[in-house]
């Protein structure tokens, strides 16, 4: 199983030439086989987008203006796919198809919809239509289309469906298949195991990271607060779950923590996650 490194873990490292080229050779010394790309990472992107992704603490930083391309060959590494958004897919397939395929992966992900109801049945039933097409487009292109998940797929559509369920059934698997998110299933209250079982053969890469807290014997509760945490700190059953994602025929599996990293270094978090993440190398 190979590793790597989800971009928008990266922001505040990557803020020039220097920082990027070590930040890209740590994760290399720590085991990794590359990243994955975000494309409003690699392109100059609004003020709206930095604002939005430094409120998350995520901030996207200045790496729309590095060369990705060099710096990833430089240091090593490979890229697992690249994110991008549905409304560029439907815009222009084959640019986006072109780049993909310049970084030397054939996988395209999309990362969800932003201002958008996932609790509408008729507007999630438009989005696995528009999956579909957008996926058979660039299927035609030489590269697959896959689409990962929040937290927000567990929305209720109907009393028999949440959106994740509409996703699944209404899209085809000759074009659409699934980047699981294990994390956010958990987040939202569902059995991550469950869900990855019943993707099957249609997950095709998976999103990696511990859950837990770091406020241990807090003065007027004792009930924890969760965060992702560096893997095996937390309380996820990573082994179960890798279990079935073998089962499943993955073999690439990103590492995506979100802002609360140990001593709030984001390589250092990468690091210790890379120990973890040795023992699965061979499998």
């Amino acid at each position: 199983m190979k590793t790597y490194v989800q971009q928008i873990m990266l922001g505040s490292v990557t803020s020039n030439e220097k920082n990027a080229s070590m930040t890209l050779k740590r994760i290399k010394d720590a085991g990794y086989d590359g990243i994955e790309l975000n494309s409003f990472m690699i392109h100059p992107t609004s003020m709206m987008v930095r604002a939005m992704t430094k409120a998350a603490g995520m901030p996207t930083g200045k790496g729309g203006k590095l060369d990705w391309h060099r710096l990833i060959e430089d240091a090593g590494l490979e890229v697992a796919s690249v994110h991008t958004d549905l409304g560029s897919l439907e815009r222009d397939v084959i640019s986006v198809a072109k780049e993909v395929k310049s970084f030397d992966t054939n996988t395209a992900v999309i990362t969800g919809m932003y201002r958008f109801d996932y609790t509408d049945e008729r507007e999630v039933n438009n989005l696995a239509k528009r999956l579909n097409e957008a996926g058979k487009r660039l299927r035609d292109e030489g590269v697959r289309l896959l689409y990962h998940n929040h937290n927000v797929e567990l929305l209720n559509v109907t009393k028999e469906n949440r959106a994740y369920d509409i996703l699944i059934d209404m899209t085809d698997k000759e074009y659409v298949n699934f980047e699981f998110d294990s994390f956010w299933f958990t987040d939202g209250g569902a059995d991550a195991k469950e869900w990855m079982r019943r993707l099957g053969t249609r997950m095709k890469l998976w999103h990696v990271t511990d859950r837990g807290s770091r406020q241990i014997g807090q003065s007027m509760t004792p009930i924890l607060k969760c965060d992702s945490l560096e893997l095996g700190s937390g309380n996820m059953d990573l082994e179960g779950l890798k279990a079935i994602a073998l089962d499943n025929g993955v073999d690439k599996v990103v590492l995506e923590s979100h802002k609360n990293w140990i001593d709030n270094d984001p390589v250092k978090s990468i690091e210790i996650s890379g120990k973890y993440l040795s023992g699965w190398k061979e499998m």
